[in-house]
């Protein structure tokens, strides 16, 4: 069984791997990994909160919108090469638990699944989310990123739990 932890423990590790490879966002009955780069973590509404984006083009957005919950995955750095598969390539197209050799566990306090071979997840419960406003949206941000106007939807997840 995992043990939790804190959420000072993992903060600046989850952040600092954000920066680098990503780390993987698991939604969907059966689990879905994607690869995220881009997320936040902190307070909000007197919660913590895990804050993550998806474009509605990926297979895991449907998946997000059918869920109230997702896990957030951080992995050993020896599973950097299945980062990048689960952030490339799509589900509608592969098995990527079965690619990467990955297994699923249920979490403890969402309905969602985690990474087994995770060294810590975060457990999250949607408590609100939107899509990206291209009229409040910096210009420089709106040109370089949204191109083809796909913006994402950003979900706010109650984290409910962080094992390891």
């Amino acid at each position: 069984m995992k043990q939790e932890v804190p959420f000072s423990d993992v903060m600046l590790d989850t952040i600092e791997r954000l920066k680098g490879k990503g780390i993987l966002l698991v939604a969907g009955d059966l689990p879905n990994p994607m690869t995220i780069g881009w997320g936040t973590l902190g307070s909000i509404w007197n919660k913590q909160i895990f804050t993550v984006m998806v474009r509605p083009v990926r297979y895991t957005f449907g998946l997000m919108e059918e869920q109230s919950d997702f896990s957030v995955c951080i992995l050993p750095e020896k599973y950097n090469k299945d980062l990048d598969l689960c952030g490339t390539q799509s589900s509608r197209d592969i098995d990527k638990f079965f690619a990467c050799n990955f297994h699923a566990e249920r979490c403890q306090r969402v309905d969602s699944f985690f990474i087994a071979e995770s060294l810590y997840h975060f457990e999250c419960r949607i408590i609100h989310k939107h899509y990206l406003n291209p009229e409040t949206l910096d210009p420089a941000i709106n040109k370089r990123f949204y191109p083809k106007l796909d913006y994402h939807m950003v979900y706010y997840g109650e984290i409910l739990g962080i094992y390891r």
